[in-house]
């Protein structure tokens, strides 16, 4: 038998565990199959690395030697392993995933990788929130991700990981179509603060946090019997039971109301993000420039209007 990486490790993985069937576990191996590799990893070296008895596995004097060089050339494999395979993904590419939180990007990102790399096979998958998206990127799970912030409340990237932003845009009230508000072309929060609200769960995107950050400055909290996100919060909003907030590219479902907030006093921020070795960066101007277009394609209603009365604020 020819000694193999997989080998080193199983030697590794008994040491770590401390006994041949905790080690079995993690491997997903049996123990009777983990004990036969043993004897015959040990025959190949020519000693006994453990000595098995009631209590576990202990390595032996011998067995400490082969542990030792083994835990050497682990980390160099490894290494190299991971460095080709990025330099495999960043030259030839032939899977390109991507994730995103709930925004109006993730349509012109596909668009705009398949027109760059038309080869590739791109598939997505969404989040709630953008820490798990970053952790993906960060780990070689995801070649792109759109994510979102807030003032004060920024991303931070991980190593490795570009954070590229595209647009920075107002916060919408969203209310029910028969509101008393909505027949108004801008609404204030004050005015909204007695209502009572629909509110997502607390997450890692820390909206909720910003939204209490800025009425804590209003010197008030609204009260908020809903947590809800989706589907669910349409039909409350539809129903009457509550108002909440929204992204200002928000399209209006029927029975529902989207109206710009008086004064500015929310913002949101949309990103791009890809690792800085990963296929996507070296045409990271391109894909930002089309799918920034693909952005402007979805301003309409409220939005729109409010673009032409403030051209300057957003990105």
């Amino acid at each position: 038998m020819d000694l193999e990486v997989r080998h080193l490790r199983v030697i590794c993985a008994i040491a770590e565990a401390g006994s041949i069937t905790r080690a079995a576990a993690s491997l997903r191996m049996t123990q009777p199959g983990l004990s036969a590799q043993l004897r015959r990893i040990e025959r190949r070296l020519g000693g006994l690395i453990f000595d098995r008895c009631h209590t576990g596995a202990v390595p032996t004097a011998f067995g400490e030697l082969v542990l030792a060089r083994a835990r050497a050339i682990l980390p160099g494999v490894d290494a190299l392993l991971a460095d080709t395979a990025r330099l495999t993904r960043r030259s030839t590419p032939e899977r390109i995933r991507i994730g995103s939180v709930g925004a109006p990007l993730l349509a012109d990102l596909v668009l705009a990788v398949r027109r760059i790399l038309p080869g590739a096979q791109v598939t997505a998958r969404c989040r709630y929130a953008p820490a798990p998206l970053l952790a993906d990127l960060a780990a070689g799970r995801l070649e792109a991700a759109v994510v979102g912030d807030h003032p004060g409340h920024e991303l931070t990237a991980p190593p490795g990981v570009l954070l590229c932003p595209l647009v920075t845009e107002p916060v919408f009230a969203l209310l029910p179509a028969g509101h008393p508000l909505a027949a108004r072309e801008s609404v204030r929060l004050s005015a909204l603060i007695d209502e009572d609200w629909a509110v997502p769960r607390p997450d890692s995107d820390r909206t909720r946090e910003y939204w209490s950050t800025v009425f804590a400055l209003m010197g008030r909290q609204p009260h908020t019997p809903y947590e809800a996100g989706g589907r669910q919060l349409i039909e409350l909003i539809r129903a009457g039971l509550a108002v909440t907030l929204c992204q200002a590219t928000f399209i209006e479902a029927p029975g529902t109301t989207v109206r710009p907030l008086a004064g500015n006093p929310l913002w949101y921020r949309h990103l791009l993000a890809w690792p800085q070795d990963g296929p996507l960066a070296p045409h990271g101007e391109t894909i930002l420039r089309e799918v920034a277009q693909g952005y402007l394609g979805a301003v309409t209603g409220p939005y729109a209007r409010w673009r032409e009365r403030h051209p300057g604020p957003t990105g």
